[in-house]
Formats: structure tokens, sequence, C-alpha cells
């Protein structure tokens, strides 16, 4: 796994082990970015579920001027930091070691907002439909922000009150779901 482009292009990054973590494939990872670039220069980006940081730490390389990411595991938050420093990117980020939901009550309640916010919720976890029901609760997305929610291609892409799904990319396992506020979808 490697940074793809950007400030950071090149660097390997390391990979919590086991069956915990899917880590995004450069593949997918390459075209998810191809897709947002237009948005990514000076964006707040949150990467939740971030696993070992991949995602955040491509935004960061490629323009966005902060990233918030949170995981809950203590293995995965050991290799998020390492990723971030060896990328020299540790400046821009924040970690936070807690589950997504009380994450974004606490960004919440600090009234941070994001621009693009990434998701990518264990697989059949029954967390997908929890956390983006609390990011429209909590108002946490930016008024033209995007949400990005992986799941396995198996699963059915859920409507959320609130949120339009707008865009769906479809891979082999896995799909990502594009989603913005329902009352800017124009």
């Amino acid at each position: 796994m490697r940074v793809i482009s950007g400030t950071a292009r090149g660097s390997r990054l390391k990979s919590p082990e086991g069956v915990s973590t899917r880590p995004t494939t450069d593949r997918i990872k390459e075209s998810l970015f191809n897709i947002v670039a237009p948005d990514l220069y000076d964006c707040r980006f949150l990467d939740l579920f971030s696993g070992s940081g991949s995602i955040a730490i491509e935004a960061l390389s490629r323009g966005a001027c902060e990233a918030v990411l949170v995981d809950n595991s203590p293995h995965a938050l050991e290799i998020i930091k390492e990723n971030l420093e060896h990328t020299k990117l540790d400046k821009k980020a924040e970690v936070i070691k807690t589950d997504a939901v009380s994450a974004l009550k606490q960004l919440s309640s600090a009234q941070r907002k994001f621009d693009i916010i990434f998701m990518d919720p264990p697989y059949a976890s029954g967390l997908y439909s929890d956390v983006l029901e609390t990011v429209v609760k909590l108002g946490i997305l930016d008024k033209y922000g995007i949400i990005i929610a992986e799941q396995s291609s198996k699963e059915e892409i859920i409507n959320i009150k609130g949120l339009v799904n707008y865009r769906v990319k479809d891979y082999k396992t896995t799909k990502m779901a594009f989603y913005a506020l329902e009352d800017n979808n124009d």
C-alpha cells in the first residue's frame, strides 16, 4: 500500500495485520480520488474507521488542509501515527481514539464541520446507517460537503433521511456510495 499522488507520493504505508482491517486497494483509492479531486484542495477531511489512515493521508498529500482520523483499535492507531509521521503529514492531522459515533458527537460539540467525510465501517456491522444518521443529526457535514461510504458490493445502498445518494461506484467486491445533504441537491 502506498500514497498515489501529491506531496507524499510513493511513500509506502503500513497496514494493521489481521482480518479486522480491510485496506482500500490502491486501484480503488486512485479511482476514488480521481472522482473527488476537484473538491480536495484546502478541504477539511474526516476519515471514520480509519484503519491504516491511508485514505486521509492520500487526501492530505493531495491538498486537504486538515484531516481527522478516527479509529478505536489501539493497534490501528499506532499504525496511523507511524504512517502520518513517515509521510510528514502529522502536523495537518488529528487522530482520535474512539468509536465513530462518539467521535462525531465530540467533533460536533467542538462545532467542527467537514467538506468530505469518508467512512468504511466493518461490513455487515450495522454501523453504516447509524453513522450516516448521526452525521445528518449533528450537522457535521458542511452545507456543500460530501460523504463517501464504502461497503460490500453485496449490500444494498440505503436511503437516509436528509441525504441524497447521487452516485455509486461499483468495484468487484466493494462499492462506494456518494451522499450529499438533501437540501443542497441542485
